[in-house]
């Protein structure tokens, strides 16, 4: 095995166990692990995965990450790929100054801004990571969604073996491509859910679909390139404008857990629909993702996992 370390200084403020369980959004996610002090995932690096190790080094308002990297024949590559992984992923990079400031004005956003003081933005690694992981949480809780994940990514995910345990990869699309339909059911994927994750895996690999190529596109061309996919509709659509492309402004509000997030924070009772959630939560624009992500927060605090 090769190793490498280098570090990292995030745009403070910065808080990575806040960011990490924006990221990781429930406890027995395989793929994102936390102990409360080290963050740790394999990732893909030219086909090969690469355990990661990231630990935070500092307070907030000076931060800096120290980060681990082991696998078999690492390259001079690398390093620099790992940096800019991990900046994407963990939103080192990503000044939310204007948030903050529009915070001050705003009692109720300021209680909930400072709570959560340091959460950068993360997102998924890849847009395929981020559209399979909206497919597979469609019409189920959060919960089941992780569940339903982390059985596809331990039948097909490339693997890290330590010393008392086996880390497990996110499958790429030739990993999902190679699974029979049989196999998917026999995880708790449903026909329509299958079918979609194997198509899009094969237009990636055998139609040599360039997914990430729509980071670029406008958020109005990306969602209606997304829906041209399979099982992709507006809310996961709009889910992977947030998580894989980080468009900030974007509130997936077909999301009805987080409807009640957002009508709960905001102590109203009438019911919250897709128009009032925009309407709503147009007085903090451009920040309506980034709210999406304390709300989440404040749930997962409510429900006593934060520190």
């Amino acid at each position: 095995m090769d190793s490498l370390s280098f570090d990292l200084k995030p745009l403070p403020p910065f808080r990575l166990d806040l960011t990490v369980w924006a990221l990781r959004r429930r406890r027995d996610n395989t793929v994102d692990r936390w102990d409360g002090t080290t963050y740790r995932r394999v990732l893909v690096l030219d086909g090969k995965p690469v355990e990661t190790a990231v630990v935070l080094q500092g307070k907030p308002d000076e931060p800096e990450l120290s980060i681990t990297a082991t696998g078999l024949q690492l390259s001079s590559g690398t390093g620099p790929a790992l940096a800019a992984l991990l900046e994407r992923m963990l939103g080192i990079r990503v000044d939310v100054s204007g948030f903050y400031r529009l915070a001050q004005n705003d009692t109720q956003l300021e209680y909930l801004a400072s709570q959560f003081r340091g959460l950068k933005p993360p997102r998924f690694p890849t847009l395929f990571d981020a559209i399979v992981n909206g497919i597979a949480c469609q019409q189920v809780s959060l919960t089941q969604g992780i569940r339903l994940l982390n059985k596809l990514v331990t039948a097909c995910g490339k693997t890290v073996e330590g010393r008392d345990s086996i880390a497990y990869a996110f499958p790429q699309p030739e990993d999902i491509a190679g699974l029979e339909p049989e196999a998917f059911r026999n995880l708790g994927f449903s026909r329509q859910k299958a079918r979609a994750l194997l198509e899009l895996s094969h237009k990636v690999i055998d139609e040599h679909v360039d997914i990430e190529e729509m980071i670029t596109l406008t958020d109005e061309d990306a969602l209606s390139r997304l829906c041209e996919l399979r099982g992709v509709g507006r809310w996961t659509a709009e889910y992977v404008l947030l998580r894989g492309m980080g468009r900030l402004h974007v509130f997936p509000g077909d999301d009805s857990g987080a409807r009640n997030k957002l009508q709960s924070w905001l102590g109203v009772e009438e019911k919250l629909d897709y128009k009032s959630v925009k309407s709503t939560l147009a007085r903090w624009s451009p920040y309506g993702g980034f709210i999406y992500f304390h709300l989440l927060l404040n749930d997962l605090a409510h429900k006593g996992e934060l520190p």
